[in-house]
C-alpha cells in the first residue's frame, strides 16, 4: 500500500468508527427511553387498577352501612385528583404531584376501610373480603411497577451520563428522567379514628 492511500483510509476508518459509535449510542438511548415509557405505562396500569377498584369498594361499603357522606366524597375526589395527576405525569414526566395525590388517596382509602371496625357484618362479607384482597394485591403490584420503573430509569440515566454516551446524549437532546420517589408525607402513616 502506498502512503497516499493510507492518508485516505485512516481518516475514513476513524470517521466510520465515530459514526458507528454515534449510531450505537443513539439507538441504545432510544431503546432505553422507550423502556422508561413502557415501564411508566405499567405503573399507570397498576394505578388505574386501583382507581377502578375504588368505586366497587365504595359501593360495597355503602351497601352495608350508612357511611358519612364526607368520607365517600373524600375518597371519590381523591381518586379523581390522583387520576388527573397520573395523566399529567405521563405527559410531563413530573411525578411529584402524582405521588402527592396518591398520598391523599391512600389516607382517604384507609379511612374508608376503617369503617370495617364499626360494621362487623361488612368485615365478614365475602364481597368485601375479596375486594380487600384485590386492593392489597394491587398495592403490591403498584410497588413492584414503581420499583421496575426506577430500575429502567436508572439504566437509561446511566447510559446517557456515562462516557461516551454523555457526548451523544447531549448532541441528540436526551435528558435524564426522574425517579419515582415517595413524598415526605408518605413516610407518615395516616391516623384512623373510630369515634
Amino acid at each position: 500500500m502506498n502512503t497516499s492511500m493510507l492518508k485516505w483510509l485512516i481518516p475514513l476508518a476513524v470517521i466510520l468508527l465515530i459514526g458507528m459509535n454515534a449510531k450505537s449510542n443513539y439507538n441504545g438511548a432510544v431503546d432505553s427511553e422507550e423502556l422508561v415509557s413502557e415501564q411508566w405505562a405499567n405503573v399507570e396500569a397498576q394505578y388505574q387498577r386501583r382507581f377502578d377498584l375504588i368505586p366497587n369498594l365504595v359501593s360495597t361499603v355503602k351497601g352495608y352501612a350508612d357511611i358519612e357522606k364526607e368520607t365517600l366524597i373524600a375518597v371519590t375526589e381523591a381518586r379523581a385528583s390522583a387520576l388527573g395527576a397520573m395523566k399529567r405525569a405521563g405527559e410531563t414526566g413530573d411525578l411529584r404531584e402524582f405521588e402527592q395525590s396518591n398520598v391523599v388517596l391512600g389516607g382517604a382509602m384507609r379511612g374508608l376501610l376503617g369503617y370495617t371496625e364499626r360494621y362487623p357484618d361488612l368485615k365478614s362479607s365475602q364481597g368485601f373480603r375479596d375486594l380487600q384482597v384485590q386492593l392489597e394485591g394491587t398495592e403490591n403490584r403498584i410497588t413492584k411497577a414503581r420499583t421496575d420503573f426506577n430500575e429502567v430509569v436508572k439504566g437509561y440515566n446511566k447510559k446517557i451520563r456515562q462516557f461516551p454516551g454523555k457526548i451523544w446524549a447531549s448532541l441528540f437532546g436526551f435528558e435524564s428522567k426522574e425517579y419515582f420517589e415517595s413524598t415526605t408525607e408518605a413516610a407518615t402513616a395516616p391516623t384512623v379514628s373510630f369515634k
